[in-house]
């Protein structure tokens, strides 16, 4: 089985260069109880590829079916096929590895596993963005690649929404997959005590004529903070001038970020 031969899959090991130009273009943060909002900045409604964010809905999805059943079951090896030149995705990968260093081959095994009619079915029952798996026009590739700048899309809103269903227990999956995906998703203690947990994504923007634009890059980061007793939800989507390490330029703003946007949150 060949997998990870999208457009994304063969950049994302591009390393730097040069230094990238970046742009926000959505910060959202939410208190995740009320929903009250903290902060929403940009242009929070458009919807792009969730690339690699997507691994949060692809975790409880595992979890719920089955086919991944603790933070290190299964650990599946790495296959030459797989196409990977990122040196970290070379191994046994298990769940807490898949997520630690986002590994495309993993999620694409386990979609696989899933199979077409389940995967579909948890994306609809999630309300995840467009919820169009279809994946790219006339290759039939939905299964393994419409997360990946293909035809699945969300926006940030949504992503958030998505979270905070996690959050609450309100996603038709059972405690114990909600339970086990929180306990993989890797975090930060930040200032003033607060812990970050969350997953990047890295992927390639369309143009409005809906063309892939492989020159630029779209960057997430997705998941939620805590705070003392208080937990909140947040999305942040950035663009920049070239793909490598969008995602890592999205997690790195936001975290030096959120202890002012939390200061007065006791």
């Amino acid at each position: 089985m060949r997998l990870c031969i999208s457009v994304v899959c063969l950049a994302i090991a591009i390393t730097f260069s040069s230094a990238a130009s970046a742009e926000t273009v959505c910060t959202l943060v939410e208190e995740a109880q009320t929903g009250r909002v903290i902060k929403s900045e940009g242009d929070c409604a458009t919807r792009t590829t969730p690339a690699s964010s997507f691994k949060l809905a692809l975790s409880l999805m595992g979890y719920d079916a089955g086919i991944l059943t603790d933070a290190h079951s299964p650990a599946w090896p790495y296959k030459p096929e797989y196409l990977s030149t990122h040196e970290e995705w070379k191994q046994i990968i298990d769940p807490a590895k898949w997520l630690e260093y986002s590994v495309v081959w993993y999620s694409q095994v386990l979609t696989t596993k899933l199979g077409m009619d389940r995967f579909r079915g948890y994306v609809e029952k999630f309300d995840y963005g467009n919820k169009d798996v279809s994946g790219n026009p006339g290759k039939n590739d939905g299964l393994t690649e419409a997360w990946l700048s293909s035809s699945l899309q969300i926006s940030p809103v949504e992503e958030a929404r998505f979270v905070h269903k996690m959050l609450t227990g309100n996603l038709p999956v059972s405690k114990d997959a909600v339970t086990k995906t929180m306990a993989i998703v890797p975090s930060w203690t930040l200032a003033d005590g607060i812990v970050v947990h969350g997953k990047t994504g890295t992927g390639v923007p369309r143009g409005p004529d809906g063309i892939l634009d492989p020159a630029g890059g779209i960057g997430w980061f997705v998941g939620w903070a805590e705070k003392r007793e208080r937990r909140y939800v947040f999305a942040r989507l950035i663009r920049q001038d070239k793909l490598a390490g969008a995602g890592l330029v999205a997690r790195d703003t936001l975290k030096a970020d959120l202890p002012a946007l939390l200061a007065n949150e006791r």
